[in-house]
């Protein structure tokens, strides 16, 4: 499961932002977001490239960090 470092998630809204670009590139994602670590995990069928570009074309800096 790739995780993600996302720095500049500072908020709900941001939360929401990112929640909502991974679940149009996979719907059935399943994704946890700490936002106090600033850490984002998904369990999903694309490939950790396709969802760090979708964080991305969020307006998001994101970092993997695990898969």
């Amino acid at each position: 499961m790739p995780q993600f470092q996302v720095e500049d998630m500072t908020c709900k809204h941001c939360e929401a932002t990112i929640s909502k670009a991974i679940k149009e590139l996979d719907a059935q994602a399943n994704i946890a977001i700490d936002l106090a670590a600033h850490s984002v995990s998904i369990e999903s069928a694309q490939n950790e490239a396709l969802l760090e570009a979708a964080i991305r074309e969020a307006g998001f800096t994101p970092v993997l960090v695990a898969e």
